[in-house]
């Protein structure tokens, strides 16, 4: 509950800060315009984010013909979680990670990389699978989405106030400095923002993901050897759209300390600790 009272009002923040920005470089008519736009983009996104991201990753869609095991495992899945089939997609990529994307239960995708076909254990497949129907069941995917594209339109009103400066509600023109501040502020809370959000989904899709396959040391084990795995492969398709990084089970982005520091995702280490004290005690830590 906690987590979504969190997930709630950071929403309502980073709407708020895409208004504000709107107001700062049009003044009252700005704000209405952002508003707007803001309106329109989710409405977009609501729509039509599931096609794009497939169409990004080249997801090949595959039934019980094509891929009997990979799929029965996920119908087994979703009848386990109450939910309705999703469509089953392969990504054929070394790198091991998986995803799910869709407006709602009702349609919905999952898709896994072939790498990660190869890498887990039927067991640890499962985990892996039922973090992301829990993903489906939670309707996470929707307001990641959100989160991502109103980060992204805030770069750039960002960008816009700085190249082209602010006006405030009677017109006249705003502080450049002001400008120049919220053209570098600006995207950094907006990432700040949505880091946040992916980051408390992550654990909830753990937990509701452990309940789903009823075996939370499975998903920890995968969670660890997706980790040790993805270090050394990349992930070139992730790399061309870093935006959806936040959408894998793992941050599938190469980068140092200073980039983990930004991660979209919470510490594996800690993900695994939470898991396996599910997995003692029955209960997930809030």
């Amino acid at each position: 509950m906690f987590n979504w009272v969190k997930t709630f009002m950071l929403m309502a923040a980073i709407t708020a800060l895409f208004i504000v920005i709107g107001g700062m470089i049009g003044g009252r008519s700005g704000m209405m315009m952002a508003l707007l736009l803001a309106l329109g983009m989710n409405f977009f996104s609501y729509w039509f984010s599931d096609k794009m991201v497939l169409r990004m990753y080249n997801a090949q869609e595959v039934d019980a013909g094509s891929a009997p095991q990979f799929y029965g495992m996920v119908q087994d899945l979703a009848q386990r979680a109450g939910l309705p089939m999703p469509r089953v997609y392969l990504i054929n990529e070394d790198a091991p990670n998986a995803f799910a994307t869709g407006r709602n239960p009702e349609h919905a995708a999952v898709a896994a990389t072939t790498g990660i076909l190869r890498v887990l254990s039927e067991r640890e497949l499962r985990g892996v699978m039922a973090h992301e129907l829990a993903h489906v069941r939670h309707r996470d995917i929707l307001t990641s989405t959100i989160a991502a594209t109103m980060a992204g339109a805030i770069s750039a009103l960002a960008n816009m106030a700085m190249f082209f400066g602010g006006r405030d509600e009677n017109g006249n023109r705003s502080n450049p400095i002001a400008s120049i501040a919220v053209a570098i502020l600006a995207p950094l809370a907006a990432s700040l923002i949505q880091m946040a959000i992916s980051r408390a989904r992550e654990f909830e899709a753990d937990r509701g993901g452990a309940e789903i396959s009823g075996d939370p040391q499975a998903l920890a084990s995968a969670l660890d050897k997706i980790h040790r795995y993805a270090q050394g492969i990349p992930f070139q398709a992730a790399e061309e759209h870093p935006a959806t990084a936040q959408m894998m089970i793992m941050n599938p982005l190469s980068g140092g300390a200073i980039a983990n520091l930004f991660s979209t995702h919470p510490a594996t280490e800690e993900r695994i600790a939470r898991l396996m004290q599910m997995a003692q005690t029955g209960t997930y830590p809030a």
